[in-house]
């Protein structure tokens, strides 16, 4: 029974995110391994509250906004590929997230 790994990949920085997609991507299509995506999920729009002070009682700056990008590939079987890619260093800045599912075919 095949297992499908999911690979979710976050970032602030989406010139960063894209390169590192299509690396993914083109090793994949060199392996022959079965692959699906990259589908882009819709943007994140993230706002983090800045203090003056360390104690929240010391005042606000303005908040910081900051748009996450997010894409999410499968890899079909290619077990030991799909191992290789999740244990792989990113570059700073990019947050990798990896779900396994086994799939059984019916009957």
């Amino acid at each position: 029974m095949p297992f499908v790994t999911r690979l979710t990949l976050q970032s602030g920085d989406r010139e960063s995110l894209e390169r590192v997609v299509t690396d993914i991507k083109e090793r994949a299509a060199r392996k022959g391994a079965e692959f699906r995506g990259p589908n882009p999920e819709p943007l994140q729009e993230v706002r983090v509250p800045m203090y003056k002070r360390l104690s929240p009682d010391g005042g606000q700056f303005d908040a910081w906004g900051y748009t996450v990008y997010v894409r999410t590939i499968a890899i079909v079987g290619h077990d030991d590929f799909a191992r290789e890619i999740a244990g792989e260093e990113y570059p700073p800045g990019i947050h990798l997230e990896v779900e396994v599912e086994q799939v059984r075919n019916a009957g």
